[in-house]
């Protein structure tokens, strides 16, 4: 985690260095003892927290943060309580009161911890909606194995079951985001991700199921571990 200090007193900074100094995961990438050269340096750098005092000569560190647009998570470290509202207005992560204790500060830095998780996870996994028995369901793609054509419908194989949407598959071919699913089949499209081994003719999938490559894909999935 890159981090970034804004306080215009050394001891502050002296404080939260050695504190940071039990986090193998972290590290200070700048230093900054006023607001003004903080936003010099976030305008060029992307930092993943921001731990800012408030009251420095000059900009403020609320009003540094009103006037930064997408701004990477922020800890508030000051002396001075009554500011507490307006930080968490402005969505800071946590508000640390000075003296900072170790403690207080390992806290907060697993609450940033915890927001990156889950904003990954958001970012990452992607859902896809299909309709199954008149009622329109959201499902995962990375919980999707394949999808195989089976007449008017396609089947969409989640580990070893099923369920049965209606259409063609290339309606489907054509909504699901690219480079998740390849088209091994005329009529079966397979998660990449759940491919475990390959050989002329078949990919053997993670619930252990063998699909048959047609003559016109064979090329296509002979390279798809070299690309």
């Amino acid at each position: 985690m890159k981090i970034i200090i804004i306080d215009d007193e050394p001891l502050a900074h002296e404080v939260l260095l050695h504190h940071l100094q039990q986090h193998n995961d972290i590290r200070v990438v700048q230093q900054c003892y006023n607001a003004t050269d903080a936003l010099a340096y976030l305008a060029h750098h992307n930092v993943d927290l921001i731990l800012s005092d408030i009251k420095m000569p000059g900009l403020s560190g609320l009003d540094m943060l009103k006037v930064m647009g997408n701004r990477p998570q922020v800890v508030l470290c000051t002396a001075f309580q009554e500011h507490a509202l307006v930080g968490f207005e402005l969505d800071v992560t946590d508000y640390l009161l000075k003296p900072i204790s170790l403690e207080r500060l390992t806290q907060a830095l697993e609450k940033v911890k915890l927001r990156m998780q889950k904003v990954v996870h958001k970012v990452e996994r992607k859902s896809f909606i299909i309709r199954v028995d008149r009622e329109d369901r959201k499902v995962w793609l990375d919980t999707i194995e394949c999808f195989e054509s089976y007449g008017n419908y396609v089947k969409v194989w989640q580990d070893k079951n099923y369920v049965l949407t209606q259409g063609p598959l290339k309606e489907i071919s054509q909504a699901l985001p690219q480079g998740d699913f390849i088209q091994i089949h005329k009529s079966v499209l397979v998660n990449k991700a759940d491919i475990i081994a390959k050989d002329t003719h078949t990919l053997t999938l993670t619930s252990g199921r063998k699909v048959n490559i047609g003559k016109s894909f064979k090329a296509k999935v002979a390279d798809l571990w070299n690309s």
